[in-house]
């Protein structure tokens, strides 16, 4: 709940410093991930194996403070520094995602082991078709049928 307030902290300030289209929210949240991650957010989706699920619903708390960093500073900088128009922001986001990786680094040193993980916090099991939910379920009521037997 606190990481959607602070995103909608981040795009008002965004905002009042010139961001006025969608995909400029979507760059400028970009250069946050890219810069703390290493991958976009829908590389960072791909790498989760996610399809339409969200990807802050699916990160660890390690992720989800690593990125909420990101934004908060981003946030904190641009209320600082007041850039305008979307290649100023993006200079500015970059440094907020810098100091999340900042974080990062000095969190994985000590673990000894990545931060970002392919780890979902929700599980989700896909089907491919509808042939193969309409079998699945056929089997499963086969399968309580014999064991109500």
């Amino acid at each position: 709940m606190t990481g959607v307030v602070d995103r909608r902290k981040l795009t008002d300030v965004w905002k009042e410093n010139g961001i006025t289209k969608d995909y400029e929210y979507g760059i400028l949240t970009n250069e946050i991930y890219q810069e703390w991650s290493g991958m976009k957010a829908s590389q960072y989706k791909e790498y989760k194996g996610l399809r339409k699920e969200s990807l802050r619903d699916n990160m660890t708390d390690i992720e989800v403070t690593l990125t909420d960093l990101g934004e908060i500073a981003t946030r904190e900088l641009v209320k600082k520094h007041k850039p305008y128009g979307l290649k100023e922001n993006k200079e500015i986001a970059k440094r907020g995602g810098k100091i999340a990786k900042n974080t990062r680094d000095d969190l994985e040193k000590e673990l000894g082991e990545t931060a970002v993980t392919r780890k979902n916090a929700l599980s989700y099991e896909y089907l491919e078709d509808n042939k193969t939910l309409k079998d699945r379920t056929k089997k499963e009521l086969k399968e309580n049928n014999d064991a109500e037997e």
